[in-house]
């Protein structure tokens, strides 16, 4: 069991081993060159420590070893490891970020009113979780396959309906954002903790709306959740559902939607293009608890039970004038 006093017993018990080789001793072992090495930390997020620092696990070595036997395959580069390593850092250091959060807060419950979360309690809460770690992990775990399976099945029955070419890395969906109304003014008179739970409160219930209807989560800005979905008609009930909550519930905040269809780019699980950029300046110019597209998603809504009512143009920052359609249910 780790010292809870003592932050490197901490830190090793939750990278698994000790801390015992300098960069240069994982490079030797691990048969990678330095200059990659540093690329590979450097890509996970992580500053690369002086050369006589010991600030690496046989986990490291490992992790290096495991890296060169990738490049042995055909499919595999060293840009593609850099790119996917990048995507990692990214997601697992938000995902650290966002488990560090919830376990100080649920931390600081458990102390009296008037007692400060101190650096002795947090690292003994740190040593608390390897008991805790093994379960968290084969969640992850489960967490990825579930998502690998569903990103693959995603891809094939794009390719399969001509709505996706993976090889150009583009497919045809509808992108949308969900923003809080005046979120500024609304965190000027919030204290953190109400500010925080606000925001938890718009992404979690926005992010089981999105999945609900078929659609993904593509990332979560705070104030505003980006979304995508493969159904022009999925689209449209996202967004309105979205919008509505905010009308009906008084403990989520008003929104407004934007979302336009078309081409769009995918990268390392994020999404670029006109459509995209569209989306956007369409829930910037948005009546608070509406949802505005563009043409060719009212287009591809035409035969449905939405209604779509065009608006008068607008000069939209980089797009020019747009004619933006107010999404409602039901046919006018």
């Amino acid at each position: 069991m780790a010292d809870p006093t003592d932050p490197r017993d901490i830190e090793e018990t939750l990278l698994g081993g000790p801390l015992r080789y300098t960069r240069r001793q994982v490079e030797e072992r691990s048969g990678v060159s330095e200059d990659y090495a540093r690329a590979i930390w450097q890509a996970l997020g992580f500053p690369t420590p002086p050369d006589d620092e010991v600030a690496f696990t046989d986990g490291d070595v490992t992790a290096l070893r495991e890296i060169k036997d990738l490049l042995r395959y055909d499919l595999v580069d060293e840009e593609m490891v850099l790119r996917l390593s990048r995507a990692v850092g990214q997601t697992m250091g938000r995902l650290a970020g966002w488990l560090g959060d919830v376990w100080l807060r649920r931390l600081s419950e458990r102390l009296p009113p008037d007692e400060p979360v101190t650096e002795e309690a947090v690292l003994a809460a740190l040593a608390a979780t390897e008991e805790l770690r093994p379960a968290f992990e084969r969640l992850l775990m489960h967490g990825w396959r579930r998502q690998l399976a569903a990103a693959g099945m995603r891809a094939a029955g794009s390719t399969a309906t001509a709505t996706a070419d993976p090889a150009a890395g583009t497919a045809l969906l509808a992108a949308g954002f969900a923003d809080i109304v005046s979120f500024t003014r609304l965190s000027r008179g919030m204290e953190g903790p109400a500010l925080a739970d606000l925001v938890e409160r718009f992404e979690s219930t926005t992010t089981g709306l999105v999945a609900e209807h078929g659609g993904r989560v593509i990332k979560t800005l705070g104030d505003e959740v980006l979304f995508v979905a493969q159904d022009p008609a999925a689209a449209a009930e996202i967004g309105l559902n979205v919008a509505e909550r905010g009308e009906e519930d008084p403990d989520f905040p008003r929104v407004r939607v934007g979302m336009a269809y078309g081409e769009v780019i995918l990268r390392l699980g994020d999404v670029f293009g006109t459509p995209v950029n569209l989306a956007a300046r369409l829930t910037a110019t948005a009546y608070p608890g509406s949802v505005l597209i563009d043409t060719a998603l009212a287009s591809e809504l035409t035969s449905t039970t939405f209604a779509t009512t065009p608006l008068r143009p607008r000069p939209l920052q980089g797009l020019g004038r747009v004619r933006p359609y107010l999404l409602r249910r039901g046919r006018p």
